[in-house]
């Protein structure tokens, strides 16, 4: 039932990614970039997410030349979010290539669980841009993983704050109710220890709400809403359960206008399905939606329009938020292996040269203009100490037709984040028997 529900969710267009994108194989001289799709199930995060992110290698690679002459290839693995499948992806991959494979961008939380360990055992790094465990923003601990611009504790802060502030400050949340609507996975669980002290520390009451897989039967636990009769619901719902909750919060006349989705759960995709009742839906926004950036207008006149035809079938996934995202993907890839090169020569590079470069990476307003992503991408600097870089997001409103951005870059409570951040990655080392890296000492 599960696998049926979720290949018939927005099947259709999502699926010309698969014959929009010509896959690369690696020469001795190319660097190699493993794809993860989930292309199988149809869902946004796992089909236009990947081929934002190789548009923009395409762009690298037709525009200039590659990467100070280095062309980058790459090779899809269809993971379809199911861990066991990301595991075979990464063993299959991790060796392609001159140097092997540069990183890999897991694109479910899960999966991202599931190879802390074998990324680090094969010192290759693993991008989760605003999902992945959050304890991973230690780079002490967690030499390999980066959580980077946004983890999931940064983004649940941020939604307090916000509702803070509509409310007319933070003090005004004491005794409010707050519902906290999650798929019961590890992206859904990741934020509940940073509400549980917000709750305490403001006063509000929290009730949680986890939803087995894939989400979609919500009548019960919208029943729960109605007695509960919360001020806010925050939604933790990516896939089909994002318009699956919109839909039933208005049979059960719940405000969209007071649910705030994580940002997994605010994208084209998943409000379009549900039609009128997504109307005033508030989300946060790792990046804006739109085609008015530079680097976007650039993958449309040198990779779009040197491919018409089969290519015209993704036109219509180009700018929204999940293409968005995999263009930033490819862009910190990018910047990274540049950054990269400085130190160890404009060559394919290994796994743990290009951590090097991402350990070192600082993108201010300056190179984001060069870049032509100023507005889409927030600055941010990584470091051996902290994998996570930004911690800022924006909030959006669903209009019926686009997002609207009803806010600037705004962080929540970055020091209690940190603070439960290691803490995490403490017990984490710990555990495992890490010894936790001296980041002073390194060069």
């Amino acid at each position: 039932m599960r696998s049926r529900l979720l290949r018939c969710w927005l099947a259709g267009p999502l699926l010309a990614f698969a014959v929009a994108t010509a896959w690369a194989q690696a020469t001795a001289s190319e660097q190699f970039i493993p794809i993860f799709t989930g292309r199988e199930i149809a869902g946004p995060a796992g089909t236009v997410a990947p081929a934002g992110m190789v548009d923009y290698l395409q762009l690298l690679n037709r525009r200039d030349g590659g990467i100070n002459g280095v062309h980058l290839a790459w090779e899809e693995c269809e993971t379809a979010f199911e861990d066991a499948r990301g595991v075979q992806c990464f063993e299959r991959l991790k060796g392609r290539g001159a140097q092997g494979a540069a990183l890999i961008v897991p694109l479910s939380s899960g999966i991202s669980y599931a190879l802390t360990e074998r990324s680090r055992s094969a010192r290759i790094p693993m991008l989760m841009l605003g999902y992945g465990r959050s304890d991973a923003s230690d780079g002490r601990a967690f030499p390999f993983a980066f959580p980077v611009v946004t983890n999931l504790l940064s983004q649940a802060s941020a939604q307090v704050g916000f509702i803070g502030r509509s409310e007319g400050g933070m003090q005004r949340l004491r005794g409010k109710k707050i519902v906290y609507l999650y798929l019961d996975l590890p992206t859904g669980r990741e934020a509940l220890p940073l509400l549980e002290t917000h709750a305490q520390q403001f006063g509000f009451e929290l009730h949680r709400i986890g939803l087995p897989i894939p989400g979609v039967e919500q009548g019960d636990a919208w029943a729960q809403v109605r007695r509960i009769a919360p001020d806010w619901v925050l939604l933790a719902g990516p896939g089909p359960m994002t318009p699956a909750a919109l839909k039933a919060a208005a049979a059960a006349g719940f405000p969209a206008r007071r649910i705030i989705g994580f940002a997994l759960s605010g994208a084209e995709q998943d409000v379009l399905p549900a039609g009128a009742a997504a109307v005033g839906y508030l989300a946060v926004a790792l990046n804006p939606s739109g085609v008015n950036f530079g680097v976007v207008r650039d993958i449309l006149r040198f990779v779009h329009a040197a491919e018409p035809g089969e290519r015209a079938a993704n036109l219509t996934h180009i700018g929204s938020a999940y293409y968005n995202r995999g263009v930033i993907q490819g862009i910190l890839v990018a910047e990274a292996i540049r950054n990269a090169q400085r130190q160890f020569g404009a060559r394919p590079l290994s796994g743990e040269q290009i951590r090097w470069g991402l350990e070192r990476l600082a993108i201010d307003e300056e190179r984001l203009a060069q870049l032509g992503a100023t507005d889409l991408l927030q600055p941010l600097s990584i470091s051996c100490y902290d994998h996570e870089g930004g911690g800022a997001v924006k909030f959006q409103q669903w209009l019926g037709a686009r997002w609207n951005v009803i806010s600037d870059w705004v962080g929540g409570d970055q020091a209690l984040v940190r603070q439960m951040v290691e803490d995490a990655a403490r017990r984490y080392a710990a555990d495992k028997g890490i010894a936790l890296r001296d980041c002073a000492s390194e060069p």
